[in-house]
Formats: structure tokens, C-alpha cells, sequence
């Protein structure tokens, strides 16, 4: 088969699948924005986009949609291009539909099967945009404007043939018309790779060397932000790091803004805080390491004795569930994302997101006792092992779906309602 690959950030969700259809044989082409400079072990075309922002005051409530539509006339051309110049006419294209890419790839390819990944869709209510009363303030004009943001995800599903998403929630996100579209399968987590380790050790920047048994607490984002949790963490740090003496906390994560905006005011989310709960914290013991190159990262969670994850109801990070499979013992909020993953008790411990004491108690109570974190340990990397292993369950899975074009490709158990 010919298969095209579009993302403007590839190989993104595709890491794993693009070069394992490649291997079996057939012909993988990946389509993605020329600002990525990212390697790619599969055929790598490059389009350019101009990404300026339309006049909000001439677009209004479809500046978005003006935004994503403009990016995939960009691609379809860019498909043009590819059909006319390199003969190559896909039999499955496979596309992000975050970014509208997607949208007119049919005109450009009619005899494809078009496949999206639907990693999530907006809601006014009930899930990210309305979640935070901190930072967010609901009411007509917000819902419009999130309402407003769905337009390129629907017309998206309109013109895919099926679509996948990675968890259950997620595509539950979905409007009821386009779910049984939906085949539900993780990206999947290379638990070979992502397992404990006792030989494990990360270097801090001071100098000093952490092995499995220290008493470390990690925490993880891209971006630091409210979206995951990072302003409760930081709440909760200051009765932890008093509580635990010899504690030391380390924070992987960038400065720039991910999903939310900067704070008012200005500056990083990361100065923001620390202005707010700096004083009252130790400050030689509390790690801000930037992002990490993967070896390293993998370490510094092998090396960790307690892992922190909190999200808004929105789409689950890569990190809580290579943190499972790496044996932490996890302390996670309890919102939907989080909950179809980690059972309280079993496989973690779930604190409700917006508690800070309550979090700070169950961050020192997980510091201070690791022999009762043990069997959470244990049952976290088995339900990762079980269910979300990438070689020998979402692989196959993920292989199934691209070489069938989506049709009755849906592995076995819960569809999304």
C-alpha cells in the first residue's frame, strides 16, 4: 500500500506506526510543516505556511476556522504538488485533525481512504474550558467562542472514512454522530524500555546523583500551566518539602505556554508561582531541569520514589502512563482522563485536582511510607503491561486499523457513549 502521513508536528501520535508500516513492506510518505525539524525515519516531504493570524476584527468569532482552513489549502497543495511531481497517490492518508490539515486532502486524493486521529474535541461545558474558576470565566461570550473553535474538528470527521482516538474519554468528546466512526487504541508505551530499573541514576544539576530509594517526587509538563495542575502542585510543595526534610523535588517543563495563556500580568506560569509560594519553599531542594532529552527522562521517573500528575478534563499525557510503566508510584487527580487509567488504591492514589491540602497529605504520606506504594507500583506497570503495551497490543492494533482503512478495525471491548 501507499500510505501518507500529515502532521504538522510529525511524527507526533505517528512515532511508532509510520516506520512499523514502513518495515512491513509498504510505501510510508509523511507530509509535515517545513518549521518541524524534526527527524523522521520514514519519506519526508515538507510544506511551507505562512502562519500569520487573520485580523481578529475581520474574522470575529471565525478567526479559527479562518486559521485552519487557511493551513489546509497550504497542504492541499502541497498533496497537489506531491501527486503531480512524485506520482504518489496514496491508498490511506492518515492526518492529525488538530490543526485542519485534513480538510481538503479528498479533492486532492478521491480514491484514498482518509483516516483522522481524534484526539479531542471542545466542549463549553463539562470539560477543559469551563474547569478552572481561577483562571477561567464562564459565560456566553466563552461558550461561543469555544463553540466557534469546533468547526474544523466537525467538518474533519465529516470527511474522514473512520478516525482513532487513544482513550475512551477522549473519544467520548465526540458528538454521538461521529462516534461510531471512532476505533478507540493508545498510542501505546514500550514498557521493555519504560520499566524499573534499580541501576538507574539522574545527575542534578548541582551535581548530585539520585538512585532509586532516594526520596524524590517528580512532576512532568511540557509547558508549565494551570491545564496540568502545575499551580496546585506548587501549592502543595511548601507543607511537603516541611514535612520531608530530606526530599528532594524535581520538575521537568518549559517556560513557553502550551494550552492556556500566560498568566495577566505577564511573565512564565514558573516565575508566577514562585513569586507566590517561593518564600516558603527550600529552595536547594526543589529541581527545575528544563526538558529532558528521553534517556534522561526515563531515568530521573526510575529514579523516583513518588510521581505527581494532575490534568484538566482533556486529553491524557504521554507522561502519566510511561510514569505507570516505569513502576512510580503515582499520585494523579481525580479527573475522567486520569480515572479510566489509574484505579484509587490499586494503581495509584487520586486526589481531587483543586484540593492543595489534601495533595500535599498525600504527597508525604506516598514520600514517607514506599513500602505501601509498592504494590501500587507493581499493579500500575501490570495494567500498563496488560493493556498498553506497544509491541504486543496497540501496535498490532494500530497496524490493523491503517491496513484495513479504518473499516471494522475496532478492537474488542468498551466503545466510547
Amino acid at each position: 500500500m501507499n500510505i501518507l502521513f500529515v502532521h504538522q508536528n510529525f511524527p507526533g501520535q505517528f512515532r511508532h506506526l509510520a516506520p512499523a508500516l514502513a518495515g512491513r513492506g509498504h510505501r510510508v510518505v509523511a507530509l509535515t510543516d517545513a518549521a518541524n525539524t524534526q527527524a523522521t525515519a520514514v519519506e519526508t516531504f515538507r510544506y511551507r505556511h505562512d502562519s500569520t493570524r487573520p485580523e481578529a476584527a475581520a474574522t470575529r468569532l471565525g478567526r479559527s476556522f479562518t486559521e485552519m482552513t487557511d493551513r489546509a489549502t497550504t497542504v492541499a497543495r502541497a498533496a497537489d504538488l506531491l501527486r503531480a511531481r512524485q506520482g504518489f497517490r496514496p491508498d490511506v492518508v492518515f492526518g492529525h485533525l488538530g490543526w485542519g490539515e485534513t480538510l481538503f486532502l479528498r479533492e486532492v486524493f478521491p480514491a484514498a481512504r482518509h483516516l483522522v486521529y481524534a484526539e479531542f474535541y471542545y466542549g463549553a461545558r463539562g470539560r477543559d474550558s469551563d474547569f478552572d474558576p481561577e483562571f477561567q470565566r464562564p459565560g456566553l461570550a466563552r461558550a461561543m467562542s469555544v463553540t466557534a473553535r469546533k468547526g474544523h474538528l466537525a467538518l474533519a470527521m465529516a470527511e474522514a472514512d473512520a478516525a482513532l482516538a487513544p482513550t475512551l474519554w477522549q473519544a467520548g468528546t465526540f458528538p454521538a454522530e461521529f462516534r461510531t466512526k471512532i476505533t478507540v487504541c493508545f498510542d501505546g508505551v514500550d514498557t521493555d524500555r519504560v520499566r524499573p530499573d534499580p541501576g538507574a541514576r539522574f545527575t542534578l544539576p548541582s551535581g548530585r546523583v539520585l538512585a532509586p530509594g532516594d526520596e524524590v517526587l517528580t512532576f512532568v509538563n511540557r509547558n508549565f500551566g494551570p491545564y496540568r495542575g502545575f499551580h496546585v502542585f506548587m501549592r502543595a510543595l511548601p507543607e511537603v518539602l516541611a514535612a520531608r526534610p530530606a526530599a528532594e523535588v524535581v520538575l521537568v517543563g518549559g517556560d513557553a505556554t502550551s494550552y492556556e495563556a500566560p498568566p495577566a500580568g505577564g511573565g512564565t506560569w514558573r516565575e508566577r508561582l514562585l513569586a507566590e509560594v517561593g518564600d516558603r519553599l527550600d529552595r536547594a531542594r526543589v529541581h527545575f531541569v528544563g526538558r529532558l532529552a528521553y534517556d534522561r527522562y526515563l531515568a530521573l521517573l526510575q529514579v523516583g520514589r513518588v510521581h505527581a500528575y494532575l490534568t484538566y478534563p482533556f486529553v491524557l499525557s504521554w507522561s502519566m502512563v510511561e510514569a505507570m510503566a516505569a513502576g512510580c508510584c503515582l499520585v494523579a487527580s481525580r479527573t475522567a482522563p486520569v480515572e479510566e487509567f489509574v484505579t484509587d488504591g490499586v494503581s495509584g492514589r487520586l486526589v481531587d485536582f483543586f484540593d492543595v491540602a489534601g495533595w500535599s497529605a498525600a504527597l508525604i504520606a506516598a514520600l514517607a511510607d514506599p513500602a505501601a506504594g509498592a504494590p501500587l507500583r507493581r499493579a500500575a506497570r501490570a495494567e500498563v503491561v496488560a493493556r498498553h503495551d506497544l509491541a504486543r497490543v496497540c501496535l498490532p492494533r494500530l497496524l490493523a486499523f491503517v491496513e484495513a482503512g479504518g473499516r471494522d478495525a475496532a478492537p474488542p471491548g468498551p466503545q466510547p457513549g
